[in-house]
């Protein structure tokens, strides 16, 4: 399923250490934003690796779910499209 993960950290040094852990899962699609197409058990791994990093009391990651319905219907304005892994075979 495609998640968008959204995060506020207030240290640099945590920032970057998330936004590297989160590269490990999907890709950025703006500053704090990245879809991630997980299974179950990677979106537990992902939360597990970057709750490690959080400050709890300063930081704060949003994961919202988004079906393939609501994701057909996603929309876009201005620079920028919308990514939608697709199949392909290697030969």
């Amino acid at each position: 399923m495609l998640y968008v993960v959204s995060y506020d950290i207030s240290c640099p040094k945590r920032l970057n250490r998330v936004f590297n852990a989160l590269k490990d899962f999907g890709v950025p699609v703006q500053y704090s934003v990245f879809e991630c197409d997980l299974s179950l058990s990677q979106v537990e791994e992902m939360l597990e690796r970057v709750s490690a990093i959080l400050d709890l009391e300063e930081d704060s990651l949003l994961l919202y779910p988004v079906c393939k319905v609501c994701r057909q219907k996603t929309k876009i304005s201005g620079i920028g499209e919308v990514w939608i892994d697709k199949e392909f075979w290697v030969y």
